[in-house]
């Protein structure tokens, strides 16, 4: 048994994996190397046998107590373990009933003849970026299914009734035997003659052409909640395709695409936008007006404020789903200094002056270079300043 890989390092998980981890890691591989995948292949099929009895230990607490324990020792009768290792009263039916229904193109084993919700209907709402904030209630148009009145939902004509599926016998569902590495193996599968139904309709209803349903579009109101966001969905009970077998209806799934605002942004419960204010008013203070979703306020800037600076407006930004409004973000706000354009020679003359007054940065860059004694670029020596030069050096 020294040749023998660990029985963990077989099916790639940990010493402390739990039985889901270890059951999932087993049936990764046994599709991977499964016989029936790679006929002939003899390669695969040890490594299949390697990896089923790696879980046979390693999915039962006791013998992976005891090879926790001795390792292999314990089923090769050298250790202190039972001595021996059987394979028998192994349950692998669920994973190997997952494998074969990939393999044949079978789906689950389970039957469910009961009655069944009916599929969910998808559909979209777009709203703009102030009814996203304050909520709001919308019309839209979807097409739905109802059971077909003239036909009371059976798909056949009037005067006639569907007929038992002679190769399922109603039940919906057919079974199939394939022969595997283990032996024959049954799969079942929804019925191909009746599509699960159980029933044969022969002459059709010419309403609904067999189908027991008739789509028509309807008109639905829907609730927007204050404070939705883009691409949340609003659940619509019993508005989605009819039930199976006597089951209730699903649901309608409504998502909402919210427009964007032309100077608005949202993140989470906060809206964020930018106020330009000027030189006179970043210096002095003074009063401005910032458009909000509740409208313009009016708030007062302070002396000395620099541009890029963020105010916070509080309760001015978007409500929480779970309070129904009552609890709201913030709205920041970054006031940016605007730069004048296009001034008059008076207003020029008067910003010299004022720079005068305020520490002359129009011409400190100059009087830096002068005292600080920066020389200018010499002048490039020409032919006859070189001559002369080495004629005074004779």
């Amino acid at each position: 048994m020294a040749d023998k890989r660990d029985y963990y390092e077989v099916l790639g998980v940990s010493k402390g994996a739990s039985d889901a981890d270890i059951k999932k890691a087993f049936r990764v591989l046994a599709k991977k190397y499964h016989p029936d995948m790679h006929p002939d292949d003899k390669e695969c099929e040890e490594k299949f046998k390697e990896a089923q009895e790696a879980y046979a230990v390693l999915s039962d607490p006791d013998k992976r107590k005891q090879y926790d324990q001795f390792g292999h020792a314990a089923f090769d009768g050298t250790g202190g373990g039972g001595g021996g290792f059987d394979f028998s009263g192994m349950d692998m039916g669920d994973i190997f009933g997952d494998i074969f229904g990939d393999f044949f193109g079978g789906g689950s084993r389970r039957r469910n003849d009961g009655p069944m919700k009916g599929a969910n209907v998808r559909t979209s709402v777009r709203i703009t970026f102030e009814e996203a904030v304050f909520g709001c209630e919308k019309e839209i148009e979807v097409v739905l299914k109802d059971e077909c009145k003239t036909c009371h939902g059976t798909g056949a004509k009037p005067g006639t009734t569907p007929e038992t599926c002679g190769k399922c016998g109603g039940k919906g569902k057919v079974v199939y035997t394939q022969q595997s590495f283990f032996g024959p193996v049954q799969n079942v599968q929804t019925c191909p003659e009746c599509r699960g139904s159980g029933k044969i309709v022969r002459e059709k209803c010419s309403d609904c052409r067999g189908t027991g349903y008739i789509a028509s579009r309807k008109k639905i109101q829907v609730s927007i909640p204050a404070g939705i966001d883009n691409g949340q969905s609003i659940r619509i009970r019993d508005k989605g395709e009819p039930g199976v077998n006597g089951g209730p209806r699903g649901d309608l799934l409504v998502e909402v695409s919210v427009s964007r605002h032309a100077y608005l942004q949202r993140q989470d419960r906060d809206i964020y936008s930018t106020a330009e204010i000027s030189y006179a008013q970043a210096a002095l203070g003074g009063e401005i007006r910032i458009a909000t979703v509740d409208g313009d306020v009016l708030y007062e800037v302070k002396p000395g404020t620099k541009t890029h600076t963020t105010i916070r407006l509080k309760g001015k930004g978007v409500p929480t789903l779970q309070s129904k409004g009552t609890v709201r973000g913030d709205h920041m706000v970054t006031l940016i200094i605007k730069t004048p354009t296009n001034l008059n020679a008076e207003a020029k003359e008067l910003l010299r002056k004022f720079d005068e007054l305020t520490g002359n940065s129009l011409h400190k860059g100059g009087s830096e270079r002068a005292s600080t004694g920066t020389e200018k670029p010499k002048k490039r020596k020409g032919f006859m300043d070189k001559l002369k030069e080495s004629l005074d050096d004779i």
